[in-house]
């Protein structure tokens, strides 16, 4: 929580500094903090009656409530604007009437959150499950510090610069890139275990609880003295000198962590001046960058999705020190560098300042027997079946997890049809962005005016209405919106076999490094997705169905192998997930993907059951791809006969590659549905 603290005080110092990520397990008070900063930012000037905060020393000449002439400013507190989760896009970036535009010639223009959240802060709550649509949005304005809203030639604009703070769970998924490099610091938040601090946040909890006013009033005084500092500091921020050494280390300590693009030297050089300023020094110290690397850098370093974001403390530290600071923490002994007594964070001691101990991904590099084999290791069905297997058992014979092969781009999986889910990069679907297909009358609130439609369906009626004129008359009836097409994300549900005939390391570590490209394939297109492991005696959900990819990941990694193949019990199981994931999200189709070489052995006629199950899951009409693990000289072709029951087609870990195979299209035909497994590079010819 004190570096949590700290980014958000060097926020309001310096807005600059470009917001704060705050990732966090669920109830550490990450909310809670956010919330609290609003009260600490200073007020702001505004023109009288404004609706978008204009500055009245600098009004924005293009403001859609101006032009603005000179006059005295009207003062009020800073704004916290939230961005809700499932907002929707005309909520976020404002609506125009698109009716009275056409019928009236008015701009009836309804400032959106971008607008309210102009000067101020626009928190997002549960940041990585914001829509993609919402995101580009954001992306947009966060960039020109403009927003622009385009309806059929009608277009407005405004001015929107603000402080962007998120929270989020990574247990429930990853930020896009482009957005996390977007926040300037990032911090991670855990709940304390020390006991003392535990009690201490109950009691104040409970006090709070039972008179929220006394308890504002307790810290009143602590908070005023905040609000002045953090004024003290806004006004010794121009003064501030970053100095030739401090920035040879910001430079070279980016360089050696080797982070993309410029943005993160900058955001270092704005936080290491806003920490001297929040110190009351004019001089950059190799302290100040220190810190400044710890909540800039970790999340600018990831180099894959499945990566932890850390910094390793001990090459920060060598980097400073070889250009020129001292970087156990010292500096370079002017008179200025003596640290402030309460820590730039305002505690005792000041701590460390943000970012964490590198840690080790849910995945880490195979050792060297494994790295030096191919992905689909040639062993003999004699092999195999020497394998755990022959125990018996759930626990007979069973192997130490094995490390997952190198992952690889894996060719496109697609749910045939058009669905209507949520926005993602997967499967055809109606969304509210895309390319525009056709025309309906307007459910609700128009939004999407199709233009020619419009006019088509007003056309008839124009010697009704008495058109006299050049204009033409139009009537509510006449509305026409546009009808789009684009892409969904869906849930994808891996079945893994994990028993004594996949137990080999050779073969179940390239198995893994298939369902781990897989994996980073729905990470992209910003998928769901679920594992179901069959091994021994029954099935077990390893993983229930999660935005998370990371968490797949490390179950994956950690996924025990040996024993029967209960390949019925695996496809049973995935039924049952897919039945409850239906009740909670009936929008979001599934996509059921089988990694098993299709023996089936243990119980009554084990082989007959499985087929039954498959059926079952063709007669819900889930989409099924079958990846055959089957390796070895002889080929007994069980995966392809269950691909058939699934009604889905079945590929080799081959096959699975992008790289492999070019313009591969394959189909099979189910009663009123049509299967597809098309390569990424041949998926607009195959839609």
């Amino acid at each position: 929580m004190d570096d949590l603290r700290l980014a958000l005080l060097l926020n309001a110092v310096s807005p600059a500094v470009g917001g704060v990520l705050v990732r966090g397990e669920k109830g550490t008070a990450k909310s809670t903090a956010v919330r609290a900063l609003a009260a600490l930012m200073p007020p702001v000037e505004t023109v009288p009656g404004c609706r978008f905060s204009c500055d009245p020393g600098r009004p924005d000449p293009a403001c859609p409530d101006g032009p603005h002439g000179p006059g005295p400013g009207e003062s009020r507190p800073a704004r916290m604007v939230e961005l809700p989760v499932g907002a929707s896009e005309d909520r976020l970036v404002g609506s125009l009437d698109i009716e009275r535009a056409l019928s009236e010639g008015v701009k009836a223009f309804e400032p959106g959150l971008l607008a309210q959240a102009h000067r101020g802060v626009l928190y997002v709550d549960e940041v990585n499950l914001l829509q993609d649509f919402l995101i580009d949005s954001l992306l947009d304005a966060a960039a020109m510090g403009v927003v622009h809203i385009e309806r059929e030639g009608v277009s407005v604009r405004h001015s929107s610069r603000f402080l962007l703070v998120g929270t989020m769970n990574p247990e429930e998924g990853e930020l896009r890139p482009q957005l996390l490099d977007r926040f300037g610091l990032t911090v991670e938040v855990a709940a304390s275990r020390e006991t003392g601090e535990r009690m201490e946040v109950v009691r104040r909890r409970l006090a709070y609880e039972e008179d929220p006013a006394a308890f504002a009033a307790r810290w009143a005084g602590e908070e005023s003295g905040l609000r002045e500092r953090i004024a003290a500091a806004r006004a010794l921020l121009p003064r501030v000198r970053l100095g030739d050494t401090a920035l040879r280390q910001i430079a070279a300590t980016c360089a050696a962590f080797e982070v993309d693009g410029m943005r993160a030297d900058i955001v270092m050089a704005r936080t290491a001046t806003a920490l001297a300023a929040w110190a009351g020094r004019t001089d950059v110290a190799a302290e100040d960058v220190r810190r400044a690397a710890l909540l800039a850098l970790p999340h600018r370093r990831r180099r894959n999705p499945f990566d932890a974001p850390g910094l390793d403390e001990e090459k920060l530290d060598e980097t400073l020190r070889r250009n020129g600071g001292a970087g156990d923490g010292g500096s370079d002994g002017g008179p200025d560098d003596e640290p402030d007594p309460d820590g730039p964070d305002g505690g005792p001691g000041g701590g460390d300042g943000g970012g964490q101990p590198p840690q080790e991904g849910p995945r880490g590099p195979a050792d060297a027997s494994e790295s030096s084999e191919p992905s689909l290791p040639g062993q003999s069905r004699g092999e195999e079946d020497t394998g755990p297997e022959q125990g018996g058992g759930q626990g007979g014979g069973e192997q130490a997890p094995a490390r997952a092969g190198e992952p690889f781009r894996a060719r496109a999986l697609h749910v045939p049809g058009v669905g209507e889910g949520a926005a993602g990069r997967r499967s055809r679907a109606r969304t509210a962005q895309g390319r525009t297909t056709g025309a309906r009358r307007p459910q609700g609130a128009l939004s999407r005016l199709h233009l020619a439609a419009t006019v088509r369906a007003a056309a008839p009626h124009q010697r009704a209405r008495g058109r006299s004129g050049p204009g033409l008359l139009v009537r509510r009836e006449d509305l026409r919106e546009a009808v789009r097409e684009g892409r969904e994300s869906n849930l994808v549900l891996f079945v893994v076999d994990a028993s004594g005939s996949m137990a080999a390391r050779r073969r179940m570590g390239a198995v893994k490094g298939a369902v781990l490209s897989l994996l980073l394939d729905a990470y992209q297109r910003r998928d769901k997705v679920g594992l179901v492991s069959f091994r021994g005696s029954g099935a077990e959900v390893a993983l229930p169905p999660t935005s998370s990819v990371e968490a797949a990941a490390a179950r994956l990694e950690s996924l025990p192998t040996g024993g029967r193949t209960p390949l019925a019990a695996g496809l049973l199981k995935a039924r049952d997930v897919l039945r409850t994931e239906r009740l909670r999200d009936p929008s979001r189709r599934p996509l059921l993907v089988a990694v098993t070489d299709g023996r089936a052995t243990g119980g009554p006629q084990p082989v007959v059951r499985a087929r039954q199950a498959a059926r079952l899951l063709a007669a819900d009409g889930t989409a099924s791809v079958v990846v055959d693990c089957e390796s070895g000289p002889v080929r007994l072709g069980l995966a392809g006969a269950l691909a058939a029951e699934l009604g889905g087609p079945a590929v080799t870990l081959e096959e699975l590659r992008a790289d492999t195979v070019t313009g591969l299209v394959r189909s099979l035909q189910t009663p009123g549905r049509t299967h597809r497994i098309t390569r990424e590079n041949t998926d607009r010819r195959a839609a």
